[in-house]
Parts: structure tokens; C-alpha cells; sequence
């Protein structure tokens, strides 16, 4: 199943998507895909509809917003894929490095990626995303990660890379600028998905910049989702980021930052694409 949510910022309704151009509402049963809404069931309720006896919507009609709403956390593992570790010329970690962002950061994947003031290195990045379905902490092994993961979605994690390496502190002040986080178009729930070894790639302007697969992340999606939990409570509708492969601006010599009048676009096999407009401050 494909869920997602549909309207103008901040009057997005939660939607089933049924076909690539077509969906359904189910924000008058559920409310809206959020942390509540999980709590309640959610899930199940769409589950139990007959959604073949609802009015279909075209998907073009609508402002595709963020799949979740008003995520809690947004948990992001770096340095995750090997040879991504090797362009930045780091050590491949021995274990996942966390860090968070501000979860306003998150916006729909078609919405604009907003340039910082005085940015020079502002950065892509597509991850895999991992959308919690069901509350987890200290999880006693990988094989109970299945049980509480809602889906996956695609995430373009922006980093501007001066504010997140060459200041003093932690990255989080280089992830945390308004825009810097479009995620969809929607979530695959993971009763239909496998994220294992799917292919994953980012283009500027047309052009290639990442292509790679999740066979090369150091650490699985399920292990880093485990060993969260064991240091920090997931909720439902929080996210993990799951870290990106090589291609970055960063890892190109000279380096190749983004600038305000390029097009980024952002594809996951079996979830879709997302593709946002740079504009400047």
C-alpha cells in the first residue's frame, strides 16, 4: 500500500494512493497520518475500508505535501555507505553515527529547496527513509524492527556543509535550515517494500550525480533502526534517515554545491521520485 497526504501547506489531507495518478481521502476516518493517528490504529482502520467504493482524486491536482505529518524527530545516520565515507576521506565507523535535525525541516518532495543567506556549500543528498509505525525502545533483537516500521520514503537530506564541518559543535546546525529536508512522495508501507538492495540516485540539472544501491550501506536500515532504540524511544511518525552513497557535492574536486536556479531530482526503485526547485533566500 502507498499512503500519502495531499493539499496546501498546512491543509494536507491524508490519502491513500491507489494508482500513480489516482488516490483517496481517508482523512475523515483517520485524521491525518501523524503520531495520534498511528496511536489510534490507523493503519488498520484504512486497512478495514472499502476503498474501492470511495471517490478517486487526481494526484496532479493536488500539492503532493510531506507522507507524514509533523514528525517528532527526525534521526539521520551518516557516513553509512562505504564508498561515501571513503570520498569524504573518513574512516568507515565501527558504529552507526546518529545525529538529528530539526523537524521542521521536513516539506513536501516537490516543494523548494531554499538556499541559506551567504551559503556557498549547500548540499544533496538522497536517503532511504524510514517512517516508525509503532513505538520502540530497547528492542531485544533486529528481528522485532519488522513490527514497527509503518514504510519507507524517499529523502533528500540538505546539508550545508560550512555550518555542519567548519563550525565548532555538532552537525545538526548544518541540517537544520528551512527547507532542508523534502520527503516523498509518499510512504510504501513495508508489508510491500524491502529496502535490502534497491537502487537509489540523485540528479542536478539532469545530470548524475549519485547512483548506487543500498547493498553498500555499512550498516543494514534494520541494525541502525535497532540500535537507535537502544539508546532513545521511537515514536510513531518519527523518521531515520538512513544515510546517503557517494556523489555528494562535497566529494567531487573541486567540490559542486548547489545554486539557486537548479533543479534537484531524487529517485528511490519501487517508491518513486521527488525532484525541488533551489531558489535563494
Amino acid at each position: 500500500m502507498r499512503i500519502g497526504r495531499l493539499g496546501e501547506f498546512g491543509k494536507e489531507r491524508a490519502a491513500v494512493i491507489v494508482s500513480d495518478t489516482e488516490a483517496v481521502f481517508v482523512d475523515d476516518v483517520i485524521g491525518d497520518w501523524d503520531r495520534k493517528a498511528l496511536h489510534a490504529g490507523a493503519m488498520e482502520k484504512v486497512r478495514a475500508l472499502d476503498l474501492a467504493g470511495r471517490p478517486r482524486v487526481n494526484i496532479s491536482d493536488f500539492r503532493l505535501g510531506s507522507p507524514v505529518a509533523r514528525p517528532t524527530k527526525v534521526i539521520c545516520v551518516g557516513l553509512n555507505y562505504l564508498k561515501h565515507a571513503l570520498e569524504t576521506g573518513s574512516t568507515p565507523p565501527t558504529e552507526p553515527v546518529i545525529f538529528m535535525k530539526a523537524p521542521d525541516t521536513v516539506i513536501g518532495g516537490f516543494d523548494d529547496i531554499v538556499v541559506p543567506p551567504n551559503s556557498l556549500k549547500t548540499d544533496y543528498e538522497v536517503e532511504v527513509c524510514v517512517v516508525i509505525g509503532k513505538d520502540a525502545l530497547y528492542l531485544e533483537s533486529i528481528d522485532q524492527v519488522k513490527d514497527h516500521v509503518l514504510g519507507y520514503t524517499i529523502s533528500q537530506d540538505v546539508s550545508e556543509r560550512h555550518w555542519q564541518i567548519e563550525r565548532s559543535g555538532q552537525w545538526v546546525k548544518g541540517k537544520s535550515f528551512p527547507s532542508f529536508n523534502p520527503m516523498g512522495p509518499w510512504i510504501v508501507t513495508s508489508d510491500s517494500y524491502d529496502p535490502g538492495d534497491v537502487r537509489l540516485w540523485c540528479t542536478v540539472d539532469g545530470e548524475k550525480r549519485q547512483d548506487s544501491r543500498t547493498s553498500d550501506l555499512i550498516f543494514s536500515i534494520s541494525h541502525c533502526i535497532w540500535y537507535i532504540t537502544q539508546f532513545m524511544e521511537l515514536k510513531a511518525g518519527d523518521v531515520i534517515n538512513t544515510g546517503t552513497p557517494q556523489g555528494v557535492g562535497m566529494g567531487f574536486k573541486p567540490e559542486r554545491y548547489l545554486r539557486a536556479g537548479q533543479v534537484v531530482e531524487t529517485g528511490i526503485e519501487g517508491i518513486g521520485t521527488i525532484r525541488s526547485k533551489v531558489i535563494a533566500f
